[in-house]
């Protein structure tokens, strides 16, 4: 059918804005007599539903609602009323997928596989050693002659980058430390020990092991002391939690770039796997050990540290081939840990 539309007086045919679309039953008014049934009808096999059967159906409708709802409540209630442990169980199966099996959210592993850094040394590090692992990098106006050649490589290489006031820094970094520049980098997961020893160079060679250790200040000033005196890694047991954050990478000043960190095993099986590699535990104790300044340091030694206060497990100590101490007034107890793994890293290093 060919009309002339209203909007485009002057064309001849069907208007390509009001014209019908497809499987649209033609304009006008129905032919007279009942709703037609024949699917080959122009207005389709629709049936025209009554005012009664439009409220049966309605009504019907909620009915199905009320007893679904009903239904749930009753199930929630009977599970309100089974004993705690079961539903701990549930709960955790319901986490996990299967039992034992953790199955994690992609959206909470993208955020566990990122970290977010901030100081400018911290930054500088990542950029001279992984750049590739920048994903995202916000700075403040001040900051831009300083962050040229990152910010050169962030527009080749894609990678986003914003200029944002100081309050905003300080909401991303949350903290006021963050010299001007925040950055999300991919975090850089402990190597196993099996590869660091396979990969390790022959000759002295110095290492900590950190036993319950887990204040981020404390592990970000052992990591620039590690730095400092060239220490070969930092070892983590294999049930710590320990692990690098943004405070501690700002803390450790680059240091956390130049140290790798090491997840060990078995806690038997580890000690003897360096061991094997020629290694000598040290345990470091306050009170019963030996001179530091006065021992003999072997070329390829382990210091053991533990935290401060609980100090290390005892079953450790005594698995140790040594015993140090640091030698003091007696004035206050014991030197922080992260003091005290400057000192020792220092005694190792002089008698090289």
């Amino acid at each position: 059918m060919r009309t002339t539309c209203a909007c485009s007086p002057k064309y001849e045919g069907v208007c390509v804005t009001h014209r019908d679309p497809p499987n649209r039953p033609p304009r006008g008014p129905r032919p007279p007599g009942p709703p037609s049934r024949d699917a080959a009808s122009p207005w389709g096999g629709t049936h025209v539903r009554s005012r009664k059967e439009r409220f049966e159906e309605h009504t019907a409708r909620f009915r199905r609602d009320r007893d679904a709802h009903d239904a749930q409540a009753r199930g929630s209630r009977a599970q309100d009323a089974r004993p705690h442990e079961a539903r701990v169980h549930d709960a955790a199966h319901d986490a996990t997928g299967h039992e034992g099996e953790h199955v994690a959210h992609p959206a909470r592993e993208r955020r566990s596989a990122e970290l977010r850094l901030y100081g400018l040394n911290a930054i500088h590090a990542v950029f001279s050693r992984r750049p590739q692992a920048i994903r995202k990098l916000y700075l403040a106006e001040a900051r831009i002659p300083a962050l040229q050649p990152l910010l050169k490589w962030c527009v080749a290489n894609r990678v986003g980058y914003r200029v944002v006031d100081e309050l905003d820094l300080h909401k991303l970094a949350a903290s006021s430390h963050h010299e001007g520049v925040v950055a999300d980098v991919l975090r850089e997961e402990p190597l196993p020990l099996s590869t660091w020893l396979r990969d390790l160079p022959s000759g002295p060679q110095c290492a900590i092991w950190l036993d319950g250790v887990g204040n981020p200040h404390n592990f970000g000033a052992i990591l620039r002391s590690a730095a400092h005196f060239g220490v070969s890694a930092i070892l983590l047991p294999k049930h710590s939690n320990l692990s690098l954050s943004g405070a501690a990478a700002r803390v450790a000043e680059g240091g956390a770039e130049a140290v790798p960190l090491v997840r060990l095993g078995r806690e038997d099986n580890a000690i003897a796997q360096l061991r094997g590699a020629g290694f000598t535990l040290a345990a470091t104790v306050v009170n019963g050990g030996t001179d530091v300044f006065a021992t003999p340091l072997p070329d390829r030694t382990i210091y053991v540290l533990g935290a401060e206060g609980e100090g290390m497990d005892r079953e450790l100590a005594a698995a140790c081939d040594l015993r140090l101490s640091i030698p003091g007034t007696g004035l206050v107890e014991s030197l922080n840990v992260a003091s005290a793994a400057a000192v020792l890293l220092a005694a190792w290093r002089a008698k090289r």
